[in-house]
């Protein structure tokens, strides 16, 4: 590949910062004019911030961008395409840069020549793997380093403290990171192989459930911050657990707010049920509303969208308050797999086989949902076992 001019194309860079926050990079592939690129971020000359990254990193700064892109022998928009979308800052022709992103620039370059992956392709592999690892990387300082720095003893400041526990932390943070997306990596595979089309490795059909926390709102007006940020965390600690321990995937949170898949109905209705009856035995806590649709889904770096996933969101908003609405789709999937009843006269005439169904249906009114016409949303509720009460 040719390496072009160094001034024909704006320069992004690891360990700049970001001009426009992790995941949000500016560059040619998002159509920026070149005369609005940012070109006045720097990274830091602060000796301890420079002490740390040369730690982190393993190398001391050698390259610029363009020095950089001409030793792994691509093009420097091309460069400056894959920093941006790892979510660097734009900082110019700053000796910033080392042996390390030469590397990762002549990886993503070959996995394009090698015909592997195409560029759009590699350039989302860049954005993805920046996005989640910037947030993981945020959470970690905020969340763990943050309170482990504080200095142990009277007399000593933060700084003599951070290096040399970063310098124990890194290996080990570093395998686990390693350990954990291997993990995942190997389920998401295995999903993947066993689905029977083709076409549904991307466009699948899977249930898709919101949880959504009532009167949220009016809770940020009369809880003090912190009592707020111990409430969100719990919320989502809680339902990330048990998203996780009965067989679904969490997709996102979102403060007041979870959003999960599963492969199966009848497990997506399972974690509905159970986030409600752990959310009620902490006092706490509000009241929690889940709506779950069945359907279609087309997955994009690591998220789902579609028809699917709105009709579950809308259901979600007209649930009351400690229920679970379904759509027809979802409780005809329950009923053709054998959950649920399709009406409560047919578990009646067949005790023996109405024994067996976790989940009761209840048809509700029919009503208009914004963009999505009139639905016709169903109850779910746990089945009661004749004679027990429960």
């Amino acid at each position: 590949m040719t390496v072009d001019d160094p001034t024909s194309s704006a320069s992004a860079v690891p360990g700049g910062g970001s001009a426009s926050g992790p995941g949000t990079p500016i560059g040619r592939d998002q159509h920026t004019p070149h005369h609005e690129v940012d070109h006045t971020a720097q990274p830091t000359a602060d000796p301890l911030a420079i002490r740390l990254e040369q730690l982190i990193l393993g190398a001391e700064r050698r390259y610029t961008p363009f020095q950089a892109a001409r030793s792994a022998g691509v093009s420097m928009e091309l460069a400056s395409r894959f920093w941006r979308a790892m979510g660097f800052a734009d900082i110019g022709q700053a000796r910033a840069l080392t042996e390390a992103d030469v590397l990762a620039l002549r990886r993503l370059a070959g996995l394009v020549e090698a015909g592997l992956l195409s560029e759009p392709m590699a350039v989302q592999v860049a954005r993805s793997t920046g996005q989640t690892t910037a947030r993981l990387a945020e959470w970690q300082i905020d969340s763990f380093l943050e309170g482990l720095t504080e200095p142990p003893e009277p007399g000593m400041t933060r700084t003599e403290v951070t290096y040399p526990l970063v310098e124990l932390l890194l290996p080990e943070l570093e395998e686990f990171l390693v350990y954990v997306w291997r993990r995942q990596l190997a389920a998401a595979t295995g999903r993947v192989v066993q689905v029977a089309d083709d076409d549904e490795m991307v466009d699948r059909r899977l249930a898709v459930g919101f949880a959504d926390l009532v009167g949220f709102t009016r809770l940020t007006r009369r809880l003090e911050e912190e009592e707020l940020g111990e409430l969100v965390e719990s919320f989502e600690t809680t339902a990330a657990d048990l998203v996780a321990a009965h067989g679904g995937r969490l997709i996102k949170t979102l403060g007041d707010e979870v959003l999960y898949c599963a492969d199966d109905a009848a497990t997506a209705a399972e974690i509905a049920l159970r986030l409600i009856e752990t959310m009620e035995l902490d006092a706490q806590m509000p009241e929690l509303r889940v709506g779950i649709a069945f359907g279609t889904v087309t997955t994009r770096m690591g998220d789902v969208f579609g028809t699917t996933v709105n009709l579950a969101s809308r259901l979600t908003s007209i649930a009351p308050k400690d229920a679970v609405l379904v759509d027809g789709a979802m409780a005809e999937e329950l009923s053709r797999t054998g959950a649920a009843p399709v009406s409560e006269k047919e578990a009646e005439t067949s005790p023996d086989e109405g024994a067996s169904y976790r989940f009761a249906l209840q048809p509700m009114w029919q009503r208009p949902v914004r963009g999505l016409g009139v639905v016709e949303p169903w109850s779910l509720t746990r089945r009661k076992r004749a004679g027990t009460g429960r």
